[in-house]
């Protein structure tokens, strides 16, 4: 099978990548680099099976000749991170409606399958978990720029499923929770990888706002296994389904954590939300997700524990320092 995965050399695209070549899948990536790294996938350029293009989606031309060469799309491209989100409002809009728009459109004339991640920021302020993927999805005010990152997700599920609707293109929609593991930065306001490096540096951990918000971390194998899995599936096209733990933690708790799974000396500190992102800043309290869809679909749930993944996390830290940036923490990984 041949696959194209958009946004690839990305922190989830290039595990897709990885586990795809090594059971001899051929795979095209088309990555941009704004938020990915060559760094991700410098150890897969070797393979025969892989070709890679450094572009944007909105190069129609090189789109519709990749799509043309695959058998599947794994539409992973979006701009990422509670950070990145607050501060470019109108580069995530675009970003992510466009670009979906333009994959979906190129597919469709060949009818190819396409995977499309969306978030679990699209349930929003939603109190009623674990999420189900058929609840209601609650934002907030459009005058509070946070949302826009969801509310640009979930035009994306609402374009995917039209195109299955009207067009027949056969999509699948995937609300990822949490996704973390080795090659995620924290440059973009990732929880996970902010927190072990402020570890491991023996520096402040900063959690925002009182840290009793809480959230499901899923590992990046994990992950990789549910979204192979779902392709495969031909009971998946049309759906939308959640992927992720349901291990719950806060983000109090995990600052604990991580400075016991580190040994590190670090304090913890607090930093109000005005300070860390914008004035009236609003985020999700509790982030759970059901995941007896996925299970029912692929016979699978993630089930990575926590300290195992801080563990993978720590360790890639260790043998490779994450290259100089603003030291920044966050509430949430998206």
């Amino acid at each position: 099978m041949r696959y194209l995965i958009t946004g690839g050399a990305g922190f989830i695209g290039s595990h897709l990548a990885e586990r795809l070549l090594a059971r001899g899948d051929r795979v095209i990536l088309l990555d941009n680099l704004s938020t990915g790294s060559m760094e991700n996938v410098r150890h897969l350029k070797s393979s025969g099976h892989l070709q890679y293009h450094l572009d944007n989606i909105e190069n129609r031309q090189l789109l519709a000749e990749v799509v043309d060469e695959a058998d599947v799309i794994i539409h992973l491209a979006a701009a990422v991170g509670v950070k990145l989100i607050v501060e470019s409002p109108v580069r995530t809009i675009e970003t992510n409606v466009n670009g979906t728009q333009m994959v979906l459109e190129a597919a469709c004339k060949k009818r190819k399958l396409v995977l499309t991640a969306s978030t679990s920021e699209v349930y929003g302020k939603n109190t009623c978990v674990p999420f189900r993927e058929d609840a209601d999805l609650v934002l907030g005010a459009t005058t509070k720029g946070r949302w826009s990152y969801a509310a640009s997700k979930a035009l994306d599920e609402f374009l995917a499923l039209s195109y299955w609707k009207e067009k027949k293109l056969p999509v699948i929609v995937v609300r990822l929770f949490n996704t973390v593991g080795p090659r995620q930065t924290g440059r973009y306001g990732m929880v996970l990888p902010n927190f072990v490096k402020q570890a491991l540096e023996h520096a402040p951990i900063q959690v925002y706002g009182n840290g009793q918000q809480s959230r499901c971390f899923c590992d990046v194998r994990d992950t990789a296994e549910a979204l192979l899995r779902l392709m495969a599936t031909d009971r998946a096209v049309g759906e939308v389904v959640n992927v992720g733990n349901t291990e719950e933690i806060s983000i109090e708790g995990l600052a604990h954590r991580v400075k016991e799974r580190t040994r590190s000396s670090s304090r913890i500190e607090f930093i109000p939300y005005d300070q860390a992102y914008e004035p009236g800043f609003e985020d999700m309290m509790r982030r759970v997700p059901c995941v007896d869809k996925l299970h029912a679909l692929t016979g699978f749930r993630p089930q990575t524990s926590l300290n195992e993944i801080i563990d993978r996390v720590t360790a890639h830290f260790q043998e490779r320092l994450e290259p100089a940036a603003p030291r920044v923490a966050a509430s949430s990984a998206v």
